[in-house]
């Protein structure tokens, strides 16, 4: 049997996946063929890491071809045309599609529906990402039950997907993963410390929906109310709201507290991981927030907003981590008071995250990628 799986771009948590994907499926004697539209990293600055690869791979817009001009064309019908010359050459028993909202993802759902072949979506996405009209709805759920079945990263996403009309015993799980064991304690800890002092850690591109501004600001209240045993902030990432929060540090006189390191490759974020005490994710919105998976694999206690999608999975409050609402600020500064007082165990929560991760390993993407091939073949 031939299994392609459909990427926009190929960026290190693609290769994770893909690899495990590729073992899982020569276990069974399977083949698996990579596609991905473009090697263009696009609005990600992961890079290209589609060399790292050791499976077969397509690219069906280089970026070096003059062609294509990658930014505009990898999604539009000239990727549309290029997938759908891809499927026809390769002939797959089945193919894995990212999501349904691309024109890409629509061709490839056509292109199977066309040649009978099975279409297993791969999805992300929970009800609360965004404002949900009916009208738009109901013509998701029509695209919806085209598939044969389903890869997604956890409860609230198989939830969606089962009210927009999916059996809910055609989804499964394991779409969210990362490779665990690069992040382990034992592999980094002899990292040299990039800060002094104790400090939370946050990675984030700096966009709004990553509220870093009410993170600043619950911090802010906290150091004020410690004073100068209080835990140093760190913030790794870069984008356009850098110059705001920039000046919302000095404003708010953090210059010395508040950490802006910059964009770091994952590599450069070992040391900020090895010598963090806690992890913090503040976003608004998220679907799912594969940052807490590497602050988990790396044995950090983490604070999550219950907005991201990976909170209900990863979260065990008081094991693994706490909850909180990402527009209550002080709810999350008491969070800082607490897991800083001395009265948290948190080596015990440390070791409680590292191993609870452990079931979100590359495996289960591998293992719920057969299974939901096998679940659609048995339905066709």
């Amino acid at each position: 049997m031939h299994i392609v799986v459909i990427f926009i771009n190929i960026g290190s948590y693609h290769v994770t996946r893909l690899e495990a994907a590729h073992n899982a499926c020569k276990n069974l004697g399977w083949r698996l063929t990579a596609v991905q539209v473009t090697d263009d990293t696009l609005d990600h600055p992961w890079g290209d890491f589609s060399h790292h690869l050791a499976i077969p791979l397509i690219t069906l817009l280089p970026v070096t071809s003059q062609r294509y001009n990658t930014r505009k064309d990898s999604f539009s019908s000239v990727a549309c045309k290029a997938l759908n010359d891809c499927l026809s050459k390769l002939q797959p028993d089945a193919v894995l599609l990212p999501g349904w909202s691309t024109p890409v993802a629509r061709e490839g759902l056509r292109w199977c529906r066309k040649f009978n072949t099975s279409a297993i979506l791969m999805s992300e996405t929970k009800e609360d990402d965004a404002p949900r009209f009916w009208l738009v709805e109901a013509l998701k759920s029509k695209i919806i039950k085209q598939f044969g079945a389903a890869l997604v990263g956890g409860k609230p996403q198989k939830r969606y997907l089962t009210k927009l009309g999916m059996d809910s015993s055609s989804i499964f799980m394991g779409y969210d993963v990362v490779r665990n064991d690069s992040f382990n304690p034992d592999n980094i800890r002899s990292l040299p410390a990039p800060v002094e002092k104790r400090y939370f850690l946050a990675i984030n591109r700096f966009v709004a929906k990553k509220n870093l501004n009410f993170l600043i600001s619950a911090y802010a209240a906290y150091q004020e109310i410690v004073g100068d045993s209080a835990w140093d902030l760190v913030l790794c990432g870069d984008g356009a709201l850098r110059p705001k929060i920039e000046q919302q540090i000095s404003t708010l006189n953090l210059g010395g507290r508040v950490h802006l390191p910059g964009f770091l490759k994952e590599d450069e974020l070992l040391p900020y991981f090895a010598h963090a005490s806690c992890f913090v994710h503040a976003s608004s919105q998220e679907q799912w927030g594969l940052v807490v998976n590497e602050a988990m694999a790396a044995g950090l206690p983490v604070l999550v907003s219950n907005r991201c999608g990976c909170f209900e999975d990863l979260v065990l409050d008081g094991i693994t981590g706490f909850g909180f609402n990402p527009e209550n600020q002080p709810g999350l500064t008491q969070l800082m008071l607490k897991i800083s007082s001395g009265k948290v165990d948190l080596q015990a929560m440390s070791q409680a995250a590292l191993n609870y991760i452990q079931r979100f390993s590359p495996d289960l993407f591998g293992n719920g990628l057969t299974q939901a091939v096998e679940y659609a073949f048995a339905r066709s």
